[in-house]
Parts: C-alpha cells; structure tokens; sequence
C-alpha cells in the first residue's frame, strides 16, 4: 500500500517508530533511548576531552560540543554527529555517545546543537546543520577526514547537508562519508501527521527540504562521499521504504551508496549501539576511516 492510501491513522503509526520495538512498550523504549543516549554521552564526556557550548552561529541554539581524543597525530578524522528526536526532540546534551569507542581510535566527534520546534522551523534548521559543519571545517583545518552520522531526523538532516549548493558559503565541504540511519528523505508522508504539529511545514517547505528531491544536488556536491543508508530490522515498513527508496535513488545516479539492514535492531537500539566497539555499524565507520 502507498501512503497515500493510507488514512491518518495509519500513517500515524507507520511514523511512530516506538510503536514497532519488539522490545518493550512505545513509552519505555523512547524514555530507555533517552537513558541510553544520556548514560553513553556521560561516558564520552570522562573518557574525551571535551570543549562544549562552541558557537557555530549567532543564535542561542546554535551551538555544539567537541569530543577530543589524546592524540598528537596529525592525521584526525571528525565525525560530526547530527541527532534525532523529530525535529522537536533530544538535543547535544546526548549525543555525544557515539566517542565512546571512537576517542579510543583518535577519532574526533562534534555533537551538534540545532533549534528543534517549535522554536526552530524546518527551513532554520537545515541552514544550521549546514553553517555547523562550515564552522567545524573552519575550526579544524587539520582534519584529515569529515564524516557525518545522522539518525532519524538526523538522517534526514545529514542527507540535507549532502544536498547543499555550496556556493552560497565560505567553503566547499569534501566529506569523505555518512552515515544515515533510520531516516526520513521525503516528508510529505508526514505533513498530516502529528510530527508536522509543532514544524508546521506546508507542501513546499516539506518538497524544498526532502531529500528524495535534491538527488541532482547531492550528485553534484557529494559525488566522492561514500554514503551508507542503514535501516533497523524493526523499524516500521514505511520507515524500511524510506531508506530502501533513497538508497535506490542514490544507486541510480551512480553514487557510492551501500545499503545496511541492520539484524535484530529497532529504531533505537539501531543507533544506541554505536557506543560499543564491536556493533557492526561502528565497525563499519571504523573500517571506512581505515582504523579497524
């Protein structure tokens, strides 16, 4: 069935990724994720040095938080994590936990802090996301390789900062690789839903920031990035047709695209298990940088 057969309360619950954890029940996974999230970001923070509250931007929101390893090498690469919570959820204040296995390897992760709705409307933060990764480029001249990781609306976010015309900024950002995980690239699915109450996107906001459309951009600015769409076995169908969708797009366009179908993972855990070394996904991201 197409979404567009579906009724709102269908679409509602193929959008309510808590409600397809075989784990427990949709309340506690959301406050178990955050635990998780809060838990793995308190370990980053003892493990790495850390520089928080960096400006990025003139706004309040604007802001991230650094995860530096204790290395004197030269050749660092920066992870720069984009976080979930549907545009209206979450903040960097979790989202750190993704150093945990990383600062390990010399890697450097930047958490970053994006005006999530009401306050913050779609159009806002994209230009964010984007102006954050000009602003950590700027800042770490040195780094060797920029990778992003983005989950759920995250993801979406991530796969925005693929698609940007550079032309309009400072500089031209060469990511090397990204991670998008569990994501949404077309949002028109859920205009009528209640994730669009609090971001108010009309049809031509939802089609200037879905990234389903902008494959031609992405083309033309990322056409080196080494993309990876990873899915959760127990993420809802619609969620599973999303990430399969793009990650044809992309395939047909010729972009160096893989497609990851995570086993036994939900929504959540899908994304919480990049604060263990051995998880696959974080193997992967590893191995990308050349650092298993």
């Amino acid at each position: 069935m197409n979404w567009t057969e579906m009724n709102k309360e269908e679409l509602e619950r193929q959008f309510s990724p808590s409600r397809w954890s075989h784990r427990m029940s949709a309340d506690d996974v959301i406050k178990a994720h955050v635990k998780a999230l809060k838990e793995g970001t308190e370990r980053a923070r003892g493990l790495a040095q850390t520089l928080l509250n960096v400006p990025y931007g003139e706004g309040d929101g604007e802001k991230l938080d650094v995860y530096i390893p204790q290395t004197n090498s030269l050749d660092v690469h920066l992870v720069i994590y984009l976080h979930g919570g549907y545009w209206q959820f979450l903040s960097k204040e979790e989202s750190g936990f993704m150093a945990v296995p990383l600062v390990d390897k010399g890697v450097v992760v930047v958490a970053v802090g994006y005006d999530i709705a009401p306050k913050g409307n779609m159009d806002l933060m994209v230009s964010q996301v984007r102006r954050s990764v000009v602003s950590v480029i700027q800042q770490y001249s040195h780094i060797s390789g920029l990778y992003l990781c983005g989950h759920s609306a995250g993801a979406h976010l991530a796969a925005m900062v693929l698609s940007t015309d550079w032309s309009q900024y400072s500089i031209t950002p060469q990511i090397k690789g990204a991670f998008l995980v569990s994501g949404i690239y077309d949002l028109l699915p859920i205009l009528s839903t209640y994730v669009n109450e609090p971001l108010k996107m009309t049809e031509e906001v939802a089609v200037r920031n879905s990234p389903s459309k902008l494959v031609p951009q992405l083309k033309l600015s990322s056409s080196s990035c080494q993309i990876v769409v990873a899915v959760a076995e127990n993420d809802s169908p619609e969620f599973r047709k999303q990430s399969e969708e793009y990650f044809k797009t992309l395939k047909a366009s010729g972009l160096n695209v893989t497609m990851e179908d995570v086993a036994n993972t939900d929504h959540f855990s899908i994304i919480e298990q990049l604060v263990d070394g051995e998880y696959h996904l974080t193997k992967l991201l590893l191995k990308m940088m050349g650092k298993s």
